[in-house]
């Protein structure tokens, strides 16, 4: 599940605490950025939690109004929502359950969240249309949570607003692994029962070397790589540049020289986005001219080794 966007993230958030905190413990910076890429992997499986403590929330509101109603067995609620096949096939997903067990971590102290995600659940039009589908069908199920997600969970600010209570480094993640709940949603089919994967911590070990590679080269090469700034940056010194725009800088030339078979147009389009968050309005058009300014010439120079 993280990918290459969030490790670079990550690896700018750490490097602008490890200059601002001025321990210069590279070590513990780097424990301090796997542990929070790993938080990462936790808010994935606290989404995925979310879908199913909906429901049982559902689950509860239906119980209760049916008593309070005494509900005659002519008027027997539609209980479709609750008995959704694919959350039926979460509930009981393995690595899930191993998440809970471990991590103690779940919604069900967040009764007004979850009846806030309820209401505006059953407000909507994707709720009517498949409550009125007398059809059932695993697909269908599965689909219709792939939507609730895209159009009410995934723009809930309250939800936003929770998980930067519960953790700082959830601030920044949210955008990112949602994506990834859409993914693993769709990815979901009945032959798998339980035994279905979720997406893993790291797609594979490469990715893992790729943080802390690129995360040391940013450190421990940053003379070099603030002199080819400040070599390229026109008209300006250094220190007349926005900090983050140097940090931003730094890390994009780790990542140009450091790693051949990345293509320099890719590396310039990661740091030019990041700078749209991180920076200011300017930076994006600043860094991308001042890096490729610095990529011509060390071509001219024979010094970028690309593949």
């Amino acid at each position: 599940m993280i990918n290459r966007v969030l490790i670079r993230l990550k690896i700018i958030q750490i490097i602008y605490a490890y200059y601002q905190n001025g321990e210069g413990n590279l070590e513990k910076a780097e424990k301090e950025l796997f542990f929070s890429l790993s938080k990462a992997y936790d808010l994935y499986n606290y989404l995925l939690l979310l879908m199913l403590e909906i429901t049982k929330y559902s689950a509860k509101t239906l119980e209760a109004t049916k008593y309070k109603k005494n509900t005659s067995s002519e008027e027997t609620p539609n209980t479709k929502f609750v008995n959704n096949l694919f959350i039926a096939q979460l509930a009981m997903n393995k690595s899930l359950g191993q998440f809970v067990a471990t991590q103690k971590r779940n919604w069900t102290a967040d009764t007004e969240l979850l009846k806030h995600l309820y209401e505006q659940i059953m407000a909507s039009d994707i709720y009517k249309e498949y409550m009125a589908t007398p059809e059932i069908s695993y697909e269908g199920d599965r689909e219709f949570w792939r939507k609730l997600y895209k159009n009410i969970i995934m723009s809930n600010v309250r939800i936003d607003e929770i998980l930067e209570d519960q953790s700082l480094y959830w601030n920044d993640d949210k955008e990112i692994v949602d994506t990834f709940i859409l993914k693993t949603i769709k990815r979901f089919t009945p032959e798998n029962g339980a035994e279905q994967e979720i997406l893993p911590e790291y797609k594979n070990e490469e990715d893992k070397e790729f943080a802390s590679h690129l995360f040391r080269r940013s450190i421990l090469n940053a003379d070099y790589y603030k002199h080819l700034i400040s070599e390229n940056s026109k008209n300006w010194k250094l220190d007349r540049v926005a900090v983050m725009d140097v940090l931003l800088m730094q890390v994009a030339l780790a990542e140009i020289l450091s790693f051949p078979n990345i293509p320099v147009n890719v590396s310039l389009n990661e740091y030019v986005d990041i700078a749209k968050l991180y920076s200011t309005p300017r930076s994006g058009g600043f860094i991308n001219g001042t890096l490729d300014g610095i990529v011509k010439r060390l071509k001219a120079e024979n010094k970028l080794n690309k593949a």
